[in-house]
């Protein structure tokens, strides 16, 4: 498997909540673009539902589409995106959603993570093979 590591920064948010819940806690969704540099070059979008805790802590689930290169190889592919936040830091488990890869990266398969704190940039690692 080869390795993709580098960073990302947000460039837009745009979430609402659609449920409230006891104390604190809500239900939301929340449309994010972000654009990514080092192996992985290009933008990305994620469509994610969190769940707001009453501590302000949130689990969170959603799809997202990378559109760029990896290690130069032009195409796209979508990622599943799980993960939480907590103590002002958000953690993902990234899995790439399989048969979604297209143009170069038709094909390819992989897990990752990333890791975003309030101070950009976020940074990212890729586990990845091109089939």
């Amino acid at each position: 498997m080869a390795e993709a590591t580098g960073t990302f920064t947000v460039s837009s948010w745009d979430e609402s909540t659609y449920q409230e819940l006891a104390g604190a806690a809500r239900l939301s969704r929340a449309s994010v673009a972000f654009t990514l540099a080092g192996d992985i070059t290009g933008e990305a979008t994620w469509e994610a539902l969190m769940c707001y805790r009453d501590d302000g802590g949130a689990e969170f689930t959603g799809l997202q589409r990378v559109q760029g290169s990896i290690g130069g190889v032009e195409g796209s592919f979508v990622l599943r995106a799980d993960g939480e936040y907590t103590a002002g830091e958000a953690r993902s488990h990234w899995q790439v959603v399989a048969g979604s890869g297209a143009g170069g990266l038709a094909g390819l398969t992989g897990s990752g993570k990333s890791v975003a704190t309030a101070t950009p940039p976020g940074t990212y690692t890729l586990e990845y093979e091109l089939g």
